[in-house]
């Protein structure tokens, strides 16, 4: 595969690497004021699309209105990364919610507990 057909992952590092840096303080939406991590982000290979996993702590309204503040603020955020990456056309964005923690942590305690048995 040429080094184009990769363009699509460098360009997600590269949106995921700008979302995260304004979580840290560009966004002044009050429901974005919890504790965000991007934890990923998945571009179509025709660059139209990017789904980005955001893991929230807090409780599961908080999640809730986490999220819905990101798909609030996505056109804002499609503007600045078609800016900050110099892309003529910016994938459209779509913030989900991601589990894979706590799935990993239930996992881990089920292993834990199949140790402990006799």
């Amino acid at each position: 595969m040429t080094v184009a057909g990769h363009r699509h992952e460098r360009i997600a590092g590269e949106i995921r690497h700008e979302i995260s840096a304004m979580l840290a303080g560009e966004l002044k939406d009050p429901r974005l004021a919890g504790l965000a991590t991007v934890t990923e982000v998945r571009v179509t290979p025709d660059l139209k699309r990017a789904r980005v996993f955001v893991s929230v702590l807090g409780s599961e309204a908080e999640q809730a209105a986490m999220i819905e503040g990101l798909a609030s603020a996505a056109g804002f955020i499609r503007h600045e990364l078609s800016e900050r990456l110099q892309v003529r056309r910016a994938p459209e964005v779509l913030f989900v919610l991601d589990h894979s923690e706590e799935y990993g942590n239930r996992i881990d305690e089920l292993l834990r507990r199949s140790k402990n048995v006799p």
